[in-house]
C-alpha cells in the first residue's frame, strides 16, 4: 500500500488489540519460531546510502496508460514455472485499478483488479476486470499474481480486503483466488476472459505464525495480503508467498533482532519499535489445483525494523534465492531511516538462511530529490522490474499523483550484490531469459 500513515480504519480493533495486549502472553511457538527465521535487524537497516547502483532515474512525466483510471500494483501472467507467459503472442499483465471519480488516497477503498494486454510488451491496453466483483470474496481487491497451467486456465490470487457486503471498508485481509479462461482474439482484437470458476478462500492468519487483525497494535496498517505464486525450480514443490506480521500479543524486540554484540553496546531501540513487526510468509500447496495450503514459519521477519514488508517474491538464479520485498519510509520502526524502495535478501535455498543483499537490503530506492516518485516494484525474471508512478515533483516541483505504469528499470543480479543499470519502457515487460 501506498503512503497510507495512521488512519482511522483500525478504529475500534486497534483499541481493543491495545487492551488485550496488555492480557495476554506471546505463545510459546511463536518464541520458538524466532530463533530460527532469518532475520533483517536494526543493525542491517542503519545504513543506507542512496548510490548510482541502486537509484533509479527521475521521473518528471509520463503518459497515462489509462487516462480515466488510477492504476497502480503491477504483475505479469506466468506460466507455473515462472516465465512469463504469453496468449497467442500477446502479453498480459494485472493491475489494481480505481476510478478517477474516487481520490487519490480513496482508491483503496474500491480497488479492484484488471488485465492489460500487448502484443509489443509496451504499448498496453486495459481489459476489464477480471471477475465478477459480486462473486468475490471481501469488499474490494487488493494484490496478487495471476499463473497459466498447462490446461492454459488462469488462477489469480488475489487479497480479499475487507468482508462482501460491509457498509463501512474494514481492513481484514484474506487470500483468495478465481480461475478462468484466457483467450487471444483473432485479427488482432485483442485478449478476452470467460469460464469463470468459484472463488475460492484459501487462508487465513492464524494467530500463531501470522499476526491476525485482533492481536494488532500500533498505528500502522496490519499485513496478511500479496498473495504471490511460487514454483521451487528445485523441489517442484509449489508455494504461496505473502507479507505478514509476526503473531502475539505481546510484542519484544529480542537481541538478535537488533544486531551483533558489538552493535547492541551502542544502539537502544526506543519504545513503539516492538510494535513494526513485519514478516514474509509463506504456505505450501497441497493439491494440483491449488486450491489447499497450509501455513509454513515465516521465511522472514523484520521485529522492530518494519511495519510492511510487501508484495514479497523470489526468483531463483544461479542456484541461489533473492527474496524481494517493498517498503515505505514511514512503515521503518522509530530510530531507523529508509527509503520507499525495493529490498532484496539471498539464500541457497527457499528457506534458508536469507542475508541483505549489498549488506543491508537496499535494491532500488526513489532518488533524493524525488522520495515517493514510485512505488511497489516487482522483479521479473530476467531481472527486469515493473513499478507504477506513484506522488512525484513534476519539473516545476509541484507535486502530481501518478497512477500509471512507471518505466520498467534494468536490474543487474550477481552473488549478494545488485545494480540498476538502466530502463526501458514504462510498463514495459519483455520475454523471460
Amino acid at each position: 500500500m501506498e503512503r497510507m500513515k495512521p488512519n482511522a480504519w483500525k478504529g475500534v480493533v486497534l483499541s481493543t488489540a491495545i487492551v488485550v495486549s496488555s492480557l495476554l502472553p506471546f505463545t510459546a511457538h511463536a518464541a520458538e519460531r524466532e530463533s530460527d527465521t532469518p532475520v533483517w535487524t536494526r543493525q542491517h537497516a542503519s545504513n543506507f546510502v542512496l548510490t548510482e547502483d541502486n537509484t533509479a532515474p527521475e521521473i518528471n512525466d509520463f503518459e497515462h496508460v489509462a487516462p480515466d483510471y488510477w492504476i497502480w500494483d503491477t504483475w505479469p501472467l506466468k506460466d507455473r514455472d515462472g516465465k512469463v507467459a504469453t496468449v497467442n503472442g500477446y502479453k498480459v499483465a494485472f493491475a489494481l485499478t480505481a476510478s478517477k471519480e474516487y481520490t487519490w488516497h480513496g482508491r483503496h477503498d474500491v480497488a479492484e483488479i484488471r488485465y492489460f494486454y500487448s502484443k509489443n510488451g509496451k504499448d498496453w491496453t486495459m481489459g476489464d476486470i477480471a471477475y465478477d466483483p459480486d462473486e468475490a470474496y471481501g469488499s474490494r481487491r487488493w494484490a496478487g499474481s495471476a499463473i497459466i497451467d498447462e490446461n492454459d486456465r488462469v488462477h489469480l490470487f488475489y487479497t480479499a480486503t475487507g468482508r462482501e457486503g460491509e457498509e463501512v471498508p474494514s481492513v481484514e485481509q484474506r487470500l483468495a483466488k478465481v480461475t478462468f479462461d484466457i483467450e487471444a482474439k483473432k485479427g488482432n482484437k485483442g485478449v478476452s476472459l470467460s469460464n469463470w470458476g468459484e472463488h475460492e478462500l484459501l487462508l487465513e492468519a492464524d494467530g500463531e505464525y501470522y499476526e491476525t487483525m485482533d492481536q494488532a497494535t500500533g498505528d500502522i496498517l496490519y499485513s496478511f495480503r500479496d498473495p504471490e505464486f511460487f514454483k521451487d525450480p528445485k523441489t517442484g514443490e509449489e508455494y504461496l508467498l505473502f507479507e505478514g506480521n509476526t503473531a502475539g500479543y505481546e510484542k519484544v524486540v529480542e537481541p538478535h533482532h537488533i544486531g551483533d554484540e558489538e552493535f547492541r553496546k551502542n544502539h537502544e531501540v526506543p519504545k513503539g519499535a516492538e510494535d513494526f513487526n513485519g514478516n514474509i510468509g509463506i504456505a505450501k500447496a497441497l493439491d494440483d489445483d491449488l486450491s489447499e495450503f497450509e501455513l509454513q514459519p515465516p521465511l522472514l521477519e523484520a521485529m522492530g525494523v518494519n511495519q510492511q514488508l510487501e508484495r514479497p517474491h523470489v526468483l531463483e538464479k544461479g542456484g541461489k534465492y533473492y527474496l524481494f520485498t517493498i517498503s515505505h519510509e514511514f512503515t521503518f520502526a522509530p530510530g531507523l531511516w529508509g527509503p520507499d524502495g525495493l529490498y532484496g535478501f539471498v539464500a541457497d535455498s527457499l528457506h534458508g538462511d536469507y542475508k541483505p543483499l549489498n549488506e543491508n537490503g537496499l535494491v532500488v530506492a526513489n532518488p533524493e530529490n524525488n522520495p515517493f516518485q514510485a512505488y511497489s516494484w516487482y522483479v521479473m525474471p530476467n531481472g527486469t522490474v515493473l513499478s507504477f508512478v506513484n506522488e512525484f515533483l513534476d519539473v516545476n516541483g509541484d507535486l502530481q499523483f501518478g497512477g500509471s505504469f512507471a518505466p520498467t528499470l534494468k536490474l543487474s543480479i550477481s552473488n549478494d550484490t545488485t545494480k540498476v543499470t538502466g530502463e526501458l519502457g514504462e510498463g514495459q515487460i519483455i520475454p523471460s531469459n
